[in-house]
């Protein structure tokens, strides 16, 4: 058990602009049912668990994965399903949130079961990894965000062209000087930082046509102002319970993120360093509330 590590953990959470209990004690009522896109989910996620647990046993040469985390797949109306939810929520109070994976030398508890892990076992793996699933081909991912940034910023100076030439040009700096003002000195890599309200002329064809160019404007900026990038996305919530996993074993975390043609992996704690940082905010990460996921925040 590295103790140094649970100390830096601990001291970096406490840290955090999340006002983050440590101490949390979890109370959840169990779901009457799954939806489609909860099930999907959850198979996509076993399939990644899956694809990680059979890479590391059958080309990692030094060391050897074994499945740690809950593996069950009750339904929410099977009648074994409630107290299967109540002994989850108990563990989560007790131990913490469980990593899927957890990671030995070679030679060390091989052919061990997850239902053999003591906790003196647990507590001899070298890295505990989380495994979390995402719908994208990352290359494809990429390069299409790519082209969608290009072309909003060709159509910004496109239309930053028309706004200041005639003959609205003139019109703008009438009306609205200010907005004259940030066009006359955005460029291609400042447009998204652009905020304005104008107004809709539209007592002349001039200033009708001025007002439609500035709502195109503004559709092509909010284009620029979306995350373009995928990224590893742990819940806020699961921040003090992954806190406390660490603190009863003190194992080294991970959370790796798959997608359908590539893996990303960061540890936990670069990711409470990271989110420490404001000055990163926007730029390295996003705190967000994420509709398709019950509206937690990650």
């Amino acid at each position: 058990m590295d103790i140094q590590y649970r100390t830096r953990i601990r001291d970096l959470l406490a840290a955090a602009p999340f006002d983050i209990d440590p101490d949390l004690q979890v109370s959840r009522r169990p779901p009457t049912m799954a939806s489609s896109q909860f099930l999907t989910n959850r198979e996509q996620g076993d399939w990644a668990e899956e694809i990680i647990y059979r890479a590391i046993n059958t080309r990692c040469r030094t060391h050897h994965a074994v499945r740690y985390g809950r593996t069950e797949s009750l339904a929410a109306d099977d009648p074994r399903f409630r107290d299967h939810f109540a002994a989850y929520v108990a563990e989560l109070n007790d131990i913490g949130k469980k990593p899927d994976l957890l990671l030995f030398p070679r030679g060390v508890l091989s052919g061990v079961t997850s239902r053999e892990l003591s906790n003196e076992l647990v507590a001899r793996a070298v890295a505990a990894i989380e495994v979390r699933s995402s719908s994208f081909l990352a290359k494809k991912y990429a390069e299409f965000m790519l082209r969608r940034t290009r072309t909003a910023e060709a159509e910004c100076i496109r239309l930053q062209g028309l706004l200041l030439g005639a003959p609205y040009g003139a019109e703008l700096l009438a009306k609205a000087p200010h907005i004259h003002a940030l066009l006359a000195g955005a460029t291609a890599d400042t447009f998204r930082e652009l905020t304005f309200r104008a107004s809709s002329w539209s007592s002349s064809p001039v200033l009708r046509g001025m007002s439609r160019h500035l709502r195109a404007l503004k559709r092509q900026i909010a284009i620029l102002h979306k995350r373009d990038y995928l990224g590893i996305t742990p819940k806020i919530e699961d921040l003090a319970l992954v806190n406390r996993w660490i603190q009863n074993f003190g194992v080294p975390h991970y959370y790796l993120q798959v997608f359908f043609d590539k893996a990303y992996a960061i540890s936990f704690e670069n990711i409470l360093r990271i989110a420490s940082r404001s000055d990163l905010e926007g730029k390295v990460f996003s705190v967000e509330r994420d509709v398709k996921n019950q509206n937690k925040t990650t």
